[in-house]
């Protein structure tokens, strides 16, 4: 079980963490919501809960709950540039089908 940041997305967290001038890494997770049922939801973490599983790329720490690893297991985050557009972009091979607007997702 593994949930990965590309080398992109890796550096724009470092970054982040650096400009905020604290933190201990990215927390990943999944909520209920959208139009196909499931959505990811990241924020900055500035400690690890007990529950959480940890995994690190590139030197930074992911943190993703019990509950969530199920759907994002396998999960890669990237960060990318596309014209005006910049973001992250999840990579996740449990996903069956997606939304057209890509906000929300099932398994």
């Amino acid at each position: 079980m593994a949930v990965t940041l590309s080398e992109s997305a890796a550096k724009h967290v470092a970054n982040f963490i650096a400009k905020r001038g604290k933190g201990f890494g990215l927390r990943l997770a999944v909520r209920t919501s959208g139009c196909s049922g499931m959505a990811y939801k990241l924020e900055f973490a500035d400690m690890a809960n007990e529950e959480d599983i940890i995994f690190e790329s590139y030197g930074m720490k992911v943190l993703v709950d019990p509950k969530s690893l199920p759907y994002i297991d396998g999960t890669e985050l990237d960060y990318t540039k596309e014209g005006l557009n910049e973001g992250f972009k999840f990579n996740n091979p449990n996903v069956k089908d997606e939304c057209g607007c890509g906000e929300s997702f099932n398994v």
